[in-house]
């Protein structure tokens, strides 16, 4: 935990943007849109995905923003989804940064039948950032999911 015994307002203004970024791009994958998530990358970026989060190696590994739409868009096959985003703590350092997130992420499913499912998902998020003409993005996100559950959900 650091210790801050005086910020200038260049710092507070680089940590406020990156938890605007962490927060806008939950805000994104709710409202499904993934042109406005992808905006959120450096062109050249890394999204690396860890279903486990104890593997040494990701499920899946994506290079370039481009890359990041059908991720994406996977959003769609749920009903509707929320996420939470808890603690971050971030390490500036000139105009690169890294970043630890926390996230419970709510995944509702409705099947043909009508059976509602929810998916909920704690997720770590670990970050490269880069402050770029535009303000600060992800150069790199490694998605770690910690945990799981899914169970019924009623109407």
């Amino acid at each position: 935990m650091a210790f801050h015994s005086a910020i200038s307002p260049q710092e507070t203004a680089d940590r406020l943007a990156i938890r605007e970024l962490i927060d806008a791009y939950a805000h994104c994958a709710d409202r499904r849109d993934a042109k406005g998530q992808m905006a959120l990358f450096t062109a050249d970026t890394r999204f690396l995905v860890f279903m486990d989060a104890t593997a040494a190696v990701p499920t899946q590994e994506l290079h370039g923003r481009d890359s990041l739409a059908p991720v994406f868009d996977n959003l769609n096959t749920y009903e509707t989804t929320t996420h939470f985003n808890g603690q971050s703590t971030v390490s500036l350092d000139g105009v690169r940064a890294t970043a630890e997130s926390y996230c419970l992420a709510y995944h509702l499913s409705v099947g043909e039948d009508g059976q509602r499912t929810l998916m909920i998902a704690s997720i770590r998020y670990l970050d490269e950032l880069v402050k770029q003409d535009s303000g600060w993005l992800f150069a790199e996100r490694r998605l770690m999911v910690d945990w799981t559950e899914t169970r019924p959900s009623a109407a």
